[in-house]
């Protein structure tokens, strides 16, 4: 395994036991929910990697939950104190895991796992079916059509899909001027990166409404990454809520 392999498998989503939500009371996994810890001067901070020290307060990972727990005042009862929330948290949140998922990416490109590019898109859904496509959002029908109705004339099935992200995003993270089309080749590394997609889907949609409606109700289905059945691994010595 690369060293870039390693490190992805290290910061994703492990079995522990569940989280309960601060807003709603339910219980659920670290996968569908998001951390959150007090800087030392008080602050609400959300911690998308949970790794951050000291008591964690955890919300369902969705932009409505957390407008909820900032408005009604759910953090300062989970911390049992006066607490400092900042303006913007979702809009904080949804960067913060939109950043996550695309570092990841580079990391996915270090480890030789990710195809780049229509050529060799092509050539890995011909080889197998697809563990995960990724669509410029702002990409061309024609190229995006060609390579699903591929998929589906050899595997019977549109493949699970992404399109939440600008072809100049991708090619930042990919380390291009601009990607339109790139595919997760390794099941493992495609779950972990699906895991935060799925909790990005609560903040935007990951596919453009655009898209026909069979491409766009295909979930995910990589490691439950769209019920988020995958949690955070555990942190010794800190007490979460």
């Amino acid at each position: 395994m690369s060293p870039a392999s390693s490190q992805i498998e290290a910061e994703g989503p492990r079995r522990e036991r569940e989280r309960r939500c601060i807003v709603s009371g339910e219980h659920d996994s670290g996968a569908n929910l998001i951390r959150f810890a007090l800087s030392p001067d008080g602050v609400v901070t959300p911690d998308v990697a949970a790794k951050l020290p000291g008591r964690g307060a955890w919300v369902r990972a969705d932009r409505e939950s957390i407008e909820h727990a900032t408005k009604k005042g759910a953090f300062a009862r989970a911390f049992k104190a006066q607490v400092k929330v900042p303006e913007g948290l979702a809009d904080a949140v949804e960067a913060l895991l939109s950043r996550r998922c695309l570092d990841q990416l580079g990391l996915t490109q270090r480890a030789a796992a990710i195809a780049v590019g229509a050529t060799q898109v092509e050539a890995a859904i011909r080889a197998k079916p697809a563990f995960l496509l990724i669509e410029a959002e702002d990409g061309a029908e024609e190229g995006r059509e060609k390579l699903m109705s591929l998929h589906i004339g050899l595997w019977g099935r549109p493949p699970a899909a992404v399109g939440c992200f600008s072809s100049s995003d991708l090619g930042v993270a990919l380390g291009r001027e601009r990607v339109i089309h790139a595919c997760l080749l390794q099941e493992r590394l495609a779950s972990v990166w699906a895991a935060d997609i799925g909790r990005l889907s609560g903040f935007r949609p990951i596919v453009p409404a655009s898209w026909p409606t069979p491409w766009r109700s295909t979930g995910l289905g990589l490691g439950g990454a769209d019920a988020g059945s995958k949690a955070i691994g555990s942190r010794d010595g800190r007490k979460d809520v």
